[in-house]
């Protein structure tokens, strides 16, 4: 899954819901399921997403909804390998970047 979000540092977590197509509420309760996934809190109690965050929401994201892993299958999945799921999933997501690039191209050209 390609997520198209700007560069900054933080990111609200309705821009998160909105960018994975989730609700609020879903990446709440994900946050309490996976040790992984700590967003920053400010004083109000908003949670801000980093870049790493991120990174570690679209692993959740692609063993949960695009594998088809129940909660529990994603978190052994993630203990048992950490480096080797985390590593496949970089190389996934290069390679949805460069074809949303090629498409992009491809798109400006026609």
């Amino acid at each position: 899954m390609y997520i198209d979000l700007p560069e900054k540092r933080y990111y609200k977590i309705g821009e998160v819901a909105k960018a994975f197509g989730l609700n609020t509420s879903h990446i709440r309760f994900w946050e309490k399921e996976f040790d992984i996934l700590k967003p920053k809190k400010n004083n109000k109690g908003n949670r801000l997403f980093t870049q790493e965050d991120l990174k570690n929401l679209k692993l959740i994201y692609h063993l949960v909804k695009e594998k088809g892993f129940t909660l529990e299958g994603a978190k052994s999945k993630m203990k048992e390998n950490p480096q080797t799921v985390k590593g496949n999933h970089d190389i996934i997501m290069r390679l949805e970047a460069i074809k949303a690039e090629l498409i992009k191209i491809k798109s400006q050209i026609s």
